[in-house]
C-alpha cells in the first residue's frame, strides 16, 4: 500500500481538487483500489465524492478506536472508496496530542490492506494532524499557488518537514496569462503544472473529477501526468 498526502500549509490552494482527481486518477488509469481519505473538517472531498450527509464519525475513528472500515463507503466510480470527513474532525489536533500516540494515523492506514493506495486530503496548517500526516505518508504532495504567500508557505514546511519524507511541489491554478505566474513556473520548471481551468470549476459544481466531467480538457490531462509522476516516484 502506498500513501500519498495532498498537503499544505495554507488553504484554497487547491488540496481537495488534487486529492480527488488524483485518487481517481490512481483508480481509473493504474486499476488500483484507491481509498480517499477526507481528514479535512470542512469535508469538502466528501460532498464532492460522498452522499453530501453528515453523519458526525470520522472522529470516532482516532477517539474510540473504530474500525476504519466501519466508516469506509464506496463512490460512484469503479476501485475508488471515500473514508469522509466531518464535523467531528474540527477537534482532532487537541485529540491527537491527549492520546499522545504519534503514529496513530499511520497505524490505522495499516489496517487498510485492502487498498493498494490510500490518498489523504489533508486540513492545512503546522499542527499535531501535520506531524501525524509526515510520520504516515510515503509522498507530499504539495499544492504552490503562484503567489508570495503560498510560495513562503512551502519555503516554511520545506524547513519544518524537508527530509522527513519525499516532497513533491506542484505548481496549482498556474494562469500562463499572468507574468508573475509565468515567473514563477520558470523559477522551478521541473515542478508539475496545474493549469487554472474553468473546466475544473465546472467538474466541481457537478460534483465529478475533472477526467470524467471533461475528459479531453487540458485540466484533464495535468491531473493525468501528474500521477504518471508520482506513478514513477513509487518504482
Amino acid at each position: 500500500m502506498t500513501t500519498v498526502a495532498i498537503y499544505s500549509l495554507k488553504g484554497g490552494v487547491g488540496k481537495t481538487t488534487l486529492a480527488i482527481n488524483l485518487a481517481w486518477c490512481a483508480a481509473t488509469m493504474s486499476a488500483r483500489r484507491t481509498l480517499l481519505w477526507d481528514l479535512d473538517p470542512q469535508a469538502s472531498a466528501t460532498w464532492l465524492l460522498g452522499d453530501g450527509a453528515a453523519h458526525d464519525r470520522a472522529g470516532a475513528l482516532f477517539a474510540r478506536g473504530v474500525a476504519p472500515d466501519k466508516l469506509i463507503r464506496a463512490t460512484p466510480f469503479d476501485r475508488l472508496d471515500l473514508l469522509p470527513a466531518d464535523a467531528s474532525l474540527r477537534d482532532l489536533n487537541h485529540l491527537l496530542r491527549a492520546l499522545d500516540k504519534k503514529r496513530r494515523l499511520r497505524k490505522l492506514i495499516a489496517e487498510l490492506g485492502d487498498h493498494d493506495t490510500v490518498i489523504l486530503d489533508c486540513p492545512p496548517g503546522l499542527t499535531e494532524t501535520a506531524e501525524q500526516v509526515v510520520r504516515a505518508a510515503d509522498l507530499l504532495v504539495v499544492p504552490v499557488v503562484p503567489s508570495a504567500f503560498s510560495q513562503q508557505a512551502f519555503a516554511m514546511l520545506d524547513r519544518a518537514f524537508g527530509g522527513q519524507v519525499p516532497m513533491l511541489p506542484v505548481h496549482m491554478m498556474v494562469d500562463r496569462r499572468r507574468a508573475l505566474h509565468i515567473e514563477a513556473v520558470e523559477r522551478h520548471p521541473d515542478w508539475p503544472v496545474i493549469p487554472m481551468a474553468s473546466a475544473v470549476e465546472n467538474a466541481t459544481a457537478q460534483r465529478l473529477p475533472t477526467g470524467v466531467a471533461q475528459p479531453r480538457s487540458p485540466a484533464a490531462a495535468a491531473f493525468a501526468q501528474l500521477w504518471r509522476t508520482i506513478e514513477q516516484l513509487r518504482t
